[in-house]
């Protein structure tokens, strides 16, 4: 039994290098693309966000998408019920705004989610002179400099997308918003040098409309739930790469009870079963893998009752292991400072708790991947969804409030 423990606990630390190596990697792929000249690319650009109910801070949010440090673009906000309590903030941000700016009304969907629905709806309302399309979530607040930095990205053409990710802080910090953050933290750092490895967020993205035409995007979105997967899984049959840009890593200002937790991670993890089954395969049994061997170390150090080989190799595991996940969130935190600079003192207060809840994400991790495995059901923004495949999703139940 011995022997299988020591097999299990040296992938774990083989795992765990590998994961401190690409902390490394990360953090040099920042400095590097950081040092980038400024880029002259500046084509005429539509800028959509969908936008359903009054997420913390939306007026802020929602105001940083119209006053872009970005020549011309025109902004999108949609929407799927004129009643909407958003629409009112959108008008008067709007108001006030630098640029352009139109809501749009989507239908209800009946065979995708709903932020599908409207982004296909709301690519029908560009501007003829707009050459990129790049999408943002209202629970997002971009840096003025965002737009630039992720359509710069495009002036390659072998680029066939540009994004960025999300970072999670909050302003009144509680276990749960915490535990929120190092969970989306350690997907953010998935993204990095590896074009062919990384995948879109539809919180901010961005892809020239000659490449979202020709690959038909509107069409294969019809049906799904997830937007960027349904994008990422496009490119990924092309030669297009997609390109991470440090510089559109977003700040989502908002704060997380237990239940918003579970059902956020949770849906993500749902999500990624059916639109990359081999992805959420690696996430089950690594997190498994995680919490079955630093149990056992914990338990043979207890309850040896000899000095042997077993408790030093169960001791070795626990520092090693722990030396390297703490190596990896605090490089991962000193790249989010370099981009994140207005909020550098909330990330700064996270350091203590980063650096310590990493021991209980691999415990969410496996509980969400395990929950993905038993249902494919999720309520996503007042809808209850059932994924039936990639291309096919099912509405159970839609909130009329």
């Amino acid at each position: 039994m011995i022997f299988i423990f020591y097999i299990l606990a040296a992938a774990l630390i083989y795992l765990s290098y590998k994961s401190f190596r690409g902390g490394i990697d990360y953090l040099n792929y920042f400095k590097k693309e950081l040092t980038k000249p400024r880029s002259m690319y500046t084509p005429f650009a539509t800028v959509i966000a969908p936008c359903k109910g009054l997420d913390e801070g939306l007026s802020e949010n929602l105001a940083a998408l119209l006053n872009q440090d970005y020549p011309g673009y025109e902004v999108i906000f949609v929407i799927d019920n004129k009643a909407d309590p958003a629409v009112g903030v959108i008008e008067e941000v709007s108001r006030k705004g630098a640029k352009i700016a139109k809501i749009v009304v989507a239908l209800k969907a009946t065979d995708s989610s709903q932020k599908v629905e409207n982004l296909r709806e709301a690519v029908l309302h560009v501007s003829p002179e707009s050459r990129v399309f790049v999408f943002a979530d209202s629970d997002t607040r971009p840096a003025k400099t965002w737009l630039r930095h992720l359509i710069a990205a495009l002036e390659d053409e072998n680029i066939g997308a540009a994004t960025g990710y999300r970072w999670f802080i909050s302003k009144n910090p509680t276990f749960a918003s915490e535990m929120r953050s190092i969970w989306n933290a350690s997907i953010a750092s998935a993204l990095g040098p590896n074009t062919r490895s990384n995948f879109c967020w539809g919180g901010s993205s961005a892809i020239r409309r000659d490449v979202f035409d020709k690959l038909d995007i509107r069409e294969k979105w019809r049906g799904t739930l997830s937007d960027d997967f349904a994008v990422t899984r496009a490119l990924n049959a092309t030669k297009l790469l997609i390109h991470f840009v440090p510089q559109a890593l977003t700040a989502s200002i908002e704060d997380c009870t237990w239940p918003q937790l579970f059902e956020f991670t949770t849906r993500q993890m749902k999500i990624t079963r059916v639109y990359a089954p081999k992805l959420w395969l690696m996430s089950f049994f690594g997190s498994g893998l995680f919490n079955l061997v630093m149990i056992w170390s914990l338990g043979i150090v207890i309850f040896s009752k000899q000095n042997d080989a077993a408790v030093f190799a169960a001791i070795a595991t626990m520092v090693v292991v722990t030396a390297t996940s703490v190596g990896k969130t605090w490089l991962r935190l000193k790249a989010a400072k370099l981009v994140l600079r207005d909020y550098i003192p909330y990330i700064e207060r996270q350091f203590w708790t980063q650096n310590t809840l990493w021991l209980l994400a691999p415990a969410l991790f496996f509980y969400n991947s395990l929950a993905a495995w038993l249902s494919r059901k999720m309520t996503w923004r007042g809808v209850e969804y059932e994924l039936i495949s990639p291309t096919e999703t099912r509405i159970i139940h839609r909130n009329s409030r």
